[in-house]
């Protein structure tokens, strides 16, 4: 249900019944219902007592708190990881970023948006932090989400920037990986803004 919210099968304000979703996914109404707990807690629908299920429509204060989020920890994340980054990391960042540009050039943009989430959570990962690792796996639920609604205009921009900071961290420049993981988190804000506007 996650999945097909993230990749638009549901889209934000669409009511939800949970006949149509048990039909969707071959199950009874019971595993249906459990679903639906599980992405109102991640926030990825809200439930209206009377009136039913709604997938969430992202707003300009929950894509600014995001965002401010994200900024503090990609920023240490990409610290992190410049300081700890082994040749196999660097190898395993540089295989997402040629797979995120074949995705893009097919316009596979589901694709392109779980390349988007992997490159951050294995920079996450890289630096070594589990407090960081644990807060990112919850945030990037919803930054998936995100990036996949703006994902054709913002996809060919995304991955330029992730190249910016992959060198950073090669080159084991602590200053650089942040600076470049802190212009990246802004335009990715600014990009949306602008898509939550649009929708």
């Amino acid at each position: 249900m996650r999945k097909g919210i993230v990749n638009g099968d549901y889209l934000p304000g669409e009511r939800l019944t949970e006949d149509r979703l048990a039909e969707d996914f071959g199950v009874s109404r019971n595993p249906v219902r459990e679903a639906l707990r599980v992405v109102e807690a991640e926030g990825f629908v809200t439930i209206v007592p009377r009136r039913g299920v709604f997938v969430a429509v992202p707003d300009a204060s929950m894509i600014s708190d995001m965002f401010a989020a994200r900024e503090r920890l990609e920023t240490l994340a990409a610290r992190l990881a410049a300081e700890r980054a082994t040749p196999t990391d660097i190898a395993a960042l540089r295989g997402l970023l040629d797979a995120a540009r074949d995705a893009t050039d097919r316009a596979a943009f589901s694709e392109v948006a779980e390349l988007n989430s992997e490159l951050h959570l294995l920079v996450v990962s890289i630096g070594g932090n589990k407090w960081l690792s644990s807060i990112a796996t919850g945030l990037y639920l919803q930054v998936h989400w995100i990036f996949r609604l703006g994902a054709v205009d913002r996809a060919p921009h995304s991955w330029v920037e992730h190249i910016r900071l992959v060198d950073a961290i090669e080159a084991g420049d602590g200053d650089q990986a942040e600076e470049a993981a802190k212009a990246h988190v802004h335009a990715a804000s600014v990009a949306a803004l602008t898509t939550v506007q649009i929708t």
